[in-house]
């Protein structure tokens, strides 16, 4: 009898010691799907037709690019500033389809899609993710992607999404969701880790801590990095002055001359398009007056569309800086709230039965994102990690024409941009150099 009581204590021990192994092991690990729905593909525009909604959710994206960038822009003074705009924009653009409808056209006009249905926003941001990420080359082996954009939620496990959302988000944004422990920091590792794992490491450090009634949190990452499809000779790198706000200083600029370079000049300012060798490029905007914070905040996508379509071949010579930028954008919610989006008001909580089942009341939190962007005479690398919280009550080639000389050795403006189908080019990342 004594010699069974010892082997039955035994058996407790080790069933105790399984047992919290196996919390231990669901607690440690942060990333674990919640959510089996099966996806659909995304939405190819070359085979599924016109969209006549799409071209306008497009514009909108851009149009909402420059309005934050102009918002944003005001607060870095002399400071060089990076910020992606496009990575705000989706995960704001998802919660559509958790929004209440009280707040649904609100939001839609914040992100530049007025009188556009939800429906055909989601199918239309489908169309954009199908050529950003390039899914109709994925076929070839050998085919160089250079960008990645993935949409996380991380939800508490006492939390549960509602499966409209999750299949919204799953068919039209690519979307994962996990479970992480709100309770704890492990909701901070597990975010941050994603966000490394999702840029190569560029972007780390993000997420501090959580409030205290956070229940989730919607990221977005970009990663984007490519050549030039003519590449700066580093042998004609020089040291030249460069007329920094603050004052003069040394930096290094590429140098670029030769025929069938898309140039455009106005009374107002110069523009360069560099090309990247799978088909996106950046534009170089150069103001004649003024600073480039002034010009980047006077931007829309009506002008830059003028700039792109009146771009011709010119002969003509390039002195840009290389310059390497890092900005952490805490001041995101107040310009959200600022640009109109709804979702951060605590009184109506907009997101109150749309995102959960559970019966409280559910908001925006803060938001926040770190971008940087790295520009040299082999190519271009940016990557950008924006994670909002959501908080709970209880918790064409033409000749060569005239010559040109574009010497950036004062602030410039940049645009990073791919391009789409139904919205031509899609503005990734925006910024100013006030000083490479």
């Amino acid at each position: 009898m004594k010699k069974q009581m010892i082997i039955y204590l035994l058996v407790g021990v080790l069933m105790v010691i399984y047992m919290a192994g196996c919390q231990n092991e669901v607690a440690n690990d942060s990333l674990i799907a919640v959510v089996q729905v099966e996806e659909m593909p995304l939405i190819n525009p070359r085979t599924v037709g016109d969209n006549s909604s799409a071209s306008g959710v497009a514009q909108g994206a851009n149009d909402f690019a420059f309005r934050l960038s102009a918002t944003l822009v005001q607060e870095v003074g002399d400071d060089n500033f990076v910020v992606s705009p496009y990575s705000v924009w989706l995960p704001l653009a998802a919660l559509i389809n958790a929004t209440d409808e009280a707040h649904q056209q609100e939001l839609l006009t914040s992100l530049g899609a007025a009188g556009i249905s939800i429906a055909d926003v989601n199918q239309a941001t489908s169309r954009m993710l199908f050529d950003l990420t390039n899914e109709r080359e994925r076929e070839f082996d050998d085919f160089h992607n250079p960008l990645r954009i993935a949409n996380a939620i991380f939800v508490d496990y006492n939390k549960t999404l509602r499966t409209d959302f999750v299949q919204a988000f799953m068919d039209f944004y690519r979307g994962t969701v996990m479970n992480v422990d709100f309770g704890s920091l492990a909701a901070v590792d597990a975010v941050n880790e994603w966000a490394s794992d999702q840029t190569d490491g560029l972007i780390t450090d993000l997420v501090e801590e959580f409030d205290p009634n956070a229940v989730a949190a919607i990221a977005n990452a970009i990663y984007f990095s490519d050549g030039w499809s003519w590449e700066f000779n580093s042998a004609q790198t020089v040291e030249e002055t460069f007329y920094a706000p603050s004052g003069e200083t040394i930096a290094n600029f590429m140098v670029r001359s030769g025929n069938n370079q898309l140039y455009f000049e106005d009374d107002a300012l110069q523009a360069i398009r560099l090309g990247f060798q799978t088909g996106g490029g950046m534009y170089i905007l150069l103001p004649k007056s003024g600073d480039a914070r002034e010009l980047l905040t006077t931007m829309s996508s009506e002008s830059f569309a003028h700039i792109q379509a009146n771009m011709t071949f010119h002969e003509g010579r390039l002195l840009l800086p290389r310059f390497s930028i890092e900005s952490t954008l805490d001041s995101l919610t107040e310009a959200l709230i600022a640009l109109g989006v709804p979702l951060f008001d605590e009184l109506t909580a907009p997101l109150t039965g749309g995102l959960f089942y559970e019966d409280e009341r559910v908001w925006l939190g803060s938001a926040i994102q770190k971008a940087m962007i790295e520009v040299d005479e082999q190519g271009t690398t940016a990557a950008a990690v924006t994670v909002i919280e959501v908080v709970a009550e209880s918790a064409v080639e033409l000749e060569p024409q005239e010559s040109f000389e574009m010497i950036c050795n004062r602030p410039f403006v940049f645009i990073l941009t791919q391009p789409t189908f139904d919205g031509g080019s899609q503005i990734l990342f925006t910024g100013v150099v006030n000083q490479p």
